[in-house]
């Protein structure tokens, strides 16, 4: 009898995602859970191109931020140009990616929003980026699945004086 409650409390959740799952295959989005893409380019230090699914899109990391290098308008920010390069580094082009969604697939911009790993190591890109200090946590309801940890990692670099928490006087 456990077993029947259980499930049925889960049932809710299961059909949520199977409703947010089906809202995106009609809109052409990616939805396998690992699906994996290429690499195409970097464009800034949480920005980035890949091929999935047989097209090139623009992602947008969830739940980090990187100071600004592209900003129209805007000064060139403190670790800016650093945190491109480690994305670079990180994910040159042609590497490949698994990737994993949120709530809410894109942003106001059109980008993808996801959560990236290396394939070849399974190396948590998001998660790198500011366990190192070159990002700072972002988080924007409902894609909040990490920013626990995304916190906690962040701190350590802060703590640590790592990144651009030690490079920049004032964190942009």
């Amino acid at each position: 009898m456990p077993i029947v409650s259980t499930s049925l409390r889960a049932m809710p959740a299961i059909a949520s995602a199977l409703l947010v799952l089906s809202s995106c295959a009609r809109s052409g989005e990616p939805l396998s859970p690992g699906a994996s893409g290429r690499v195409v380019d970097i464009v800034d230090g949480d920005t980035l191109d890949i091929r999935i699914d047989g097209r090139v899109e623009r992602v947008r990391l969830i739940g980090i931020d990187t100071p600004e290098t592209k900003k129209t308008g805007s000064p060139v920010e403190c670790f800016g140009p650093e945190a491109t390069g480690r994305l670079s580094q990180l994910l040159p082009p042609g590497t490949e990616i698994t990737v994993e969604r949120d709530i809410e697939p894109r942003d106001d911009y059109g980008r993808l929003l996801l959560y990236v790993f290396r394939f070849d190591d399974g190396l948590f890109v998001n998660g790198d980026l500011l366990r190192q200090g070159f990002a700072r946590p972002l988080d924007i309801a409902p894609n909040s699945t990490y920013a626990r940890e995304f916190r906690r990692l962040a701190g350590l670099a802060e703590s640590g004086k790592i990144g651009l928490w030690k490079a920049c006087s004032v964190i942009p």
